[in-house]
């Protein structure tokens, strides 16, 4: 399963309605951390897609929600649960460490 692309239009019906977790990187195309974890996001997505949805949001065609959110800087992961914020991280880090954090917050 690939990552689901969000909007502020979709984050809604995304994100805070999901029948199943969805954890939402904050990205944008200019900031290298954030193409670095990408592939690592992605492969995430494919091994745990049964358990959570890996989605994504430019901040910079999508200004409403990070607004929102109070988002400073990126890559933002935000791990939400039955609608709510249950875990967030911030910065980018190895595949493995991504994993082992996104496991234990399930």
């Amino acid at each position: 399963m690939a990552t689901k692309t969000v909007t502020d239009a979709s984050f809604q019906s995304d994100v805070i309605e999901s029948d199943k977790p969805v954890l939402v990187d904050f990205w944008a195309e200019w900031c290298g951390p954030c193409k670095m974890i990408a592939p690592a996001l992605e492969e995430i997505s494919e091994e745990m897609g049964d358990k959570v949805t890996i989605a994504k949001m430019d901040i910079m065609e999508n200004t409403d929600t990070p607004g929102k959110l109070g988002v400073q800087g990126i890559p933002y992961l935000v791990l939400y649960k039955n609608g709510e914020r249950a875990a967030e991280l911030t910065g980018a880090r190895p595949k493995s460490q991504l994993k082992a954090w996104l496991e234990g917050e399930l």
